[in-house]
């Protein structure tokens, strides 16, 4: 199941949601690193996340912010973006939010 989230109101949806997961990739290899973004003027921050992904922008800066659900059978925030690196920070600009769960976790 998948509720689409308009990205103006990526700030409501995060309300439910703590720290997640940053995902980038680079010679078809994922890297996934813990985060807890700010979001300002429709962009997330992400301090800090380590040399691998800024390096990862530097050759695709498509990224995947994944924020897991704080109880079981809860729904996954997943917002796809553009990311772009800002001295030791990424600033990730949203293009597409989404709900998800499984069906059979209703």
């Amino acid at each position: 199941m998948s509720i689409p989230v308009d990205v103006a109101d990526l700030a409501r949806a995060l309300e439910d949601f703590g720290a997640g997961y940053l995902l980038t990739t680079r010679d078809g290899a994922v890297k996934v690193v813990s985060v807890a973004p700010t979001l300002s003027d429709g962009t997330l921050t992400a301090r800090g996340p380590g040399r691998g992904t800024l390096a990862n922008l530097a050759a695709n800066a498509q990224v995947t912010l994944v924020f897991p659900p704080r109880e079981d059978s809860g729904m996954t925030l997943l917002v796809d973006g553009t990311g772009a690196v800002e001295g030791e920070d990424v600033q990730v600009t949203p293009t597409s939010a989404v709900l998800h769960r499984p069906a059979d976790h209703a």
